[in-house]
């Protein structure tokens, strides 16, 4: 008999939740999607970075500290992100400039994400984190969406992407992400 089980296959099915975001559609076809499984050593790289980013930025960016406590107590944490190869050639203006070829050539602001970017880029992010926190819904396993996550993993240069999220997972009898303070 092997009792609680059910860690054992955390791995597996975070794989099954980046196959989610891989199939998720894409404007125009074209997949910017940037996906990763975080392994063990590299959770307190990034709950380290979350918590050098709460001391750099100062007050009002404590719920860093909190959220890389989330982090450590997961089982395990997925990325997701978005590295733009253009624009979608729309001239839709949603960018905040009036054609795509004058966003493309501005000059990149480097923060904790790399922009601006193509408004399609960051909806088809969105697609996919939502349909891989609908999976990881569908396997019962408790997530959050946390765009600290994600800061952390571009900024420790742990993921090569633009913007990003991180979607920490848990199977514990008592969800992890529930009562934060």
């Amino acid at each position: 008999m092997i009792l609680n089980p059910e860690s054992e296959v955390l791995e597996t099915l975070a794989k099954s939740i980046l196959l989610a975001a891989r199939t998720a559609p894409k404007a125009k076809g074209v997949d910017d999607i940037v996906t990763a499984l975080v392994e063990a050593e590299d959770i307190e790289v990034l709950a380290s970075t979350m918590e050098k980013l709460a001391d750099e930025k100062g007050e009002g960016f404590a719920f860093l500290k909190r959220d890389a406590g989330n982090l450590r107590n997961a089982g395990a944490a997925v990325l997701i992100g978005v590295k733009a190869s253009g624009a979608a050639g729309l001239n839709c203006g949603a960018c905040g400039f009036s054609t795509c070829k004058e966003m493309l050539a501005q000059q990149k602001v480097e923060e904790e994400f790399k922009g601006p970017n193509c408004m399609f880029k960051y909806a088809d992010l969105g697609i996919a984190v939502g349909s891989a926190v609908a999976r990881a819904k569908d396997l019962c396993i408790d997530n959050r969406v946390m765009y600290t996550v994600g800061a952390a993993a571009r900024v420790s240069g742990l993921l090569d992407a633009d913007v990003a999220l991180g979607i920490p997972l848990s199977v514990t009898g008592k969800n992890v992400f529930f009562d934060r303070k």
